[in-house]
């Protein structure tokens, strides 16, 4: 900042729990250290008591932070820091749809057949159990063939083939559905194989019952980016028409999470509606959320399901 300003800011420094901020007379001037793409909703959350243009620096993620700021009605500001030199960040566009390979499609009867729902997701064919990923359609690195592995997670699936290789893959899959599916029921007693992915279990059941969130239609769409990993609880999105027949999108989230809005209002955008149904257990809607869904320039409604 003094670089950039040409004097020593005068202001004071703040702890802030992704970065650093420092508190200026007529500004706020945030850097988040590291990961920056789930920081949004936390710097919009915690500056907002100060009433004063907000600026936001990241060495990551700058042009997905630019592109989700454009969607809120404040004055906010993105800049890309590279080393001791800052530029105005620019909104990152959304990426292009990755379509799965046929041979990947292929697998989707199979996948039905056994029991389990086949999701595509940017491109990666796979089958959730009650919106838990069992199994995923890969390409073997060294001859290249398409296979259906079964198993939570890349480490998963290579233990479950070493164990249970010798398994016919329908009759593998029959078998990890049986025992899955039983503790994704309500009020089944806590166990890993509902801590994990269970905005996606709130996905699942609203798909069997679209009118139970206030829709007449609705599929799994992408995420605005892929998911890394199965175990961070991450928010996933459907699209569908409401019951006054509007086309609207809905954003699933478990637990307490800031970045959500910022998430559902992206989901909105990319699809091209303005409004967005944010479907959240009544426990995880704290102040912070409500005032970030009325930042927001596109409609963020709230709804609240039940669940563990």
């Amino acid at each position: 900042m003094r670089d950039h300003l040409g004097v020593d800011p005068e202001g004071t420094s703040e702890p802030f729990a992704l970065g650093a901020a420092l508190i200026t007379t007529n500004e706020v001037w945030i850097l988040i250290d590291g990961d920056a793409s789930r920081s949004l909703g936390a710097v919009l959350a915690w500056t907002a008591k100060y009433e004063r243009p907000v600026h936001l620096l990241a060495e990551q993620n700058s042009g997905l932070l630019a592109r989700r700021a454009q969607l809120f009605d404040v004055p906010l500001a993105v800049w890309t820091v590279d080393e001791r030199s800052i530029s105005p960040a620019v909104a990152e566009p959304y990426a292009a749809r990755i379509e799965p390979k046929p041979e990947h499609l292929l697998f989707i009867d199979l996948i039905e057949s056994s029991g389990a729902d086949p999701v595509i997701e940017h491109g990666v064919v796979v089958g959730e159990v009650r919106g838990l990923e069992m199994c995923r359609v890969v390409d073997d690195a060294t001859t290249g063939i398409s296979r259906l592995e079964v198993g939570m997670g890349v480490n998963d699936r290579e233990a479950f083939a070493m164990v249970h290789g010798e398994l016919p893959t329908e009759q593998a899959l029959r078998n990890v559905i049986a025992s899955v599916a039983v503790h994704r029921e309500p009020g089944a007693n806590n166990h890993p194989f509902n801590q994990f992915g269970a905005e996606r279990l709130h996905r699942w059941r609203a798909l069997q019952d679209p009118r139970s969130i206030g829709f007449t239609k609705l599929e799994p769409v992408d995420p605005p980016t892929p998911r890394t990993n199965l175990k961070d609880a991450v928010p996933c999105a459907a699209f569908g028409t409401t019951g006054s027949g509007k086309l609207s999108a809905a954003v699933f989230v478990h637990g307490v999470d800031l970045d959500v809005v910022p998430f559902a209002v992206d989901i909105a955008s990319r699809l091209g509606v303005d409004e967005v149904s944010l479907i959240i257990r009544r426990r995880d809607i704290t102040p912070s959320i409500q005032r970030l869904a009325n930042m927001a320039s596109i409609q963020v409604r709230i709804t609240t399901v039940s669940g563990n």
